[in-house]
């Protein structure tokens, strides 16, 4: 057996009426479209009933699975006590998602926290499906911080794992959309929230998985969706599969975003291997901008993939210009993976005696020792993307106002605590945000008085 069906479902608390108490009727599109989910859910007779939720345990390098034998959940923390659940964990399926993921060296598994209670995105889901369907196993995963081809990958490890258990299976991907429609909600409005739910909803409608990649991290931080991780592990779960879909309704009357539509299997189609078709064209990208890359990117890239892959520190090339070592500047090396940042490590005034062993030693750093990563390994290699910054001179300004996001970096200092940020970064719009993400980086509260310097970058891609 396999996934008989998908469903892509929204999980506000004020939908369960115990909790919305006559606040529900706002969104009474969303709960008919919810009702006849559960109802067809139900028709299916699924074994077990799989559920990937934002709200589930989450961490950054990790897939969580549901450990032990089943959790109990309430809607308590919404002020509805009354509401309870109790749910049992198919414990067989959750082995064989473990150990494949093992087999294949994936990140996931039920190491970790232990989930003490059941969330909100996986209980709003499972309040409609019990009151048609009162018995039956569940699995429930997490999202996490990885990019968003681990989580195709996911889903096809999932779905792996139900064909080899024989598990009839429907998969609900737990999930709301943007939070930022309208001005009095919950996060006030962004011009890319409409935009978001726009564009998810038209690619699901469609089931054209493999739109779900062009969705950039920084776009999607903008709108404030919560499920778009959740909708690619569905996607993965009918990866080679065609799947006929259907949109039931879209409301945004709360400020959020509240989607719903099904899908089903309909039977083996290649041209439908999306992950397999990002890779291809990711690969063939980056193979043509190292082709048109310059010097500096050329010198950190080699450093990166001699010091990964034979464990040396490379030396300065002997054809290496005079711009490289015949000046000293401070530099940053930048690496992203998958449109995802993978390290990045620099230095703000020259410790060097020349910009080329700036590159060399902060390239080292960056792909092997920037704490908020594991270091690099060698298979990562040819999906890596390298931007290298070499830094003008400091210099020191009295206002926010003579920054520029585009043209500035900016240096914030308070006492021996100093936070840099380098200019045109994604998601990164304002001056105030700017300010602030280096002060955040350098431990500086948000009142505390702080020295501003700005400096100006040459940036090589």
């Amino acid at each position: 057996m396999s996934i008989a069906a998908a469903y892509m479902v929204p999980h506000p608390p004020l939908i369960v009426p115990d909790v919305g108490r006559g606040g529900e009727k706002q969104i009474e599109i969303t709960t008919a479209s919810y009702e006849r989910v559960a109802q067809e859910i139900a028709r299916l007779s699924p074994e077990t009933i799989i559920i990937s939720s934002p709200h589930a345990t989450m961490y950054a390098d990790y897939f969580h699975i549901s450990p032990g034998r089943g959790a109990k959940g309430s809607f308590a923390g919404f002020r509805a006590p009354g509401v309870k659940f109790n749910e049992d964990y198919d414990t067989e399926l959750v082995d064989a998602i473990s150990e494949i993921a093992f087999e294949r060296t994936f990140p996931a598994g039920t190491m970790g926290e232990r989930d003490r209670e059941l969330d909100h995105g996986t209980m709003v889901p499972l309040y409609f499906i019990r009151k048609y369907l009162p018995a039956c196993k569940i699995v429930r995963a997490g999202l996490s911080g990885l990019p968003l081809t681990d989580h195709y990958k996911f889903g096809q490890i999932i779905r792996d794992a139900v064909e080899e258990t024989g598990r009839k299976a429907v998969y609900v991907a737990s999930g709301d959309l943007s939070h930022k429609l309208q001005e009095y909600g919950p996060y006030g409005f962004a011009p890319e929230g409409p935009e978001y739910d726009k564009r998810i909803m038209d690619v699901c409608s469609r089931a054209s998985f493999g739109e779900l990649f062009d969705f950039d991290e920084a776009f999607c931080d903008k709108a404030a969706e919560c499920g778009h991780r959740s909708f690619v592990i569905m996607a993965g779960v009918f990866d080679g599969l065609a799947v006929r879909a259907e949109q039931y309704s879209h409301e945004d009357v709360t400020g959020v975003g509240y989607g719903i539509c099904s899908f089903t299997p309909e039977g083996p189609d290649e041209s439908r291997r999306f992950l397999d078709m990002r890779l291809k064209k990711t690969e063939a990208e980056l193979e043509e901008k190292k082709a048109a890359s310059d010097e500096y990117v050329r010198l950190a890239r080699k450093t990166i993939e001699t010091y990964i892959s034979e464990g040396r520190t490379i030396d300065i090339p002997s054809d290496a210009s005079e711009e490289l070592t015949g000046r000293r500047a401070g530099a940053f090396v930048s690496i992203h993976e998958h449109g995802r940042l993978r390290g990045c490590i620099g230095t703000i005034l020259p410790t060097t005696d020349c910009v080329a062993q700036e590159i060399i030693n902060n390239a080292i750093s960056a792909s092997t020792n920037d704490p908020r990563f594991d270091p690099i390994e060698s298979h990562e290699l040819k999906w890596l993307d390298i931007n290298v910054d070499i830094l003008g001179d400091p210099e020191d300004i009295s206002s926010p106002d003579e920054l520029d996001v585009k043209r500035y970096g900016v240096i914030v200092t308070s006492g021996f605590r100093r936070g840099l940020l380098l200019p045109d970064l994604d998601g990164v719009d304002t001056v105030e945000d700017q300010i602030d993400i280096a002060r955040r980086k350098a431990g500086i509260g948000p009142n505390e008085k702080v020295k501003l310097q700005r400096f100006e970058v040459v940036r090589h891609i």
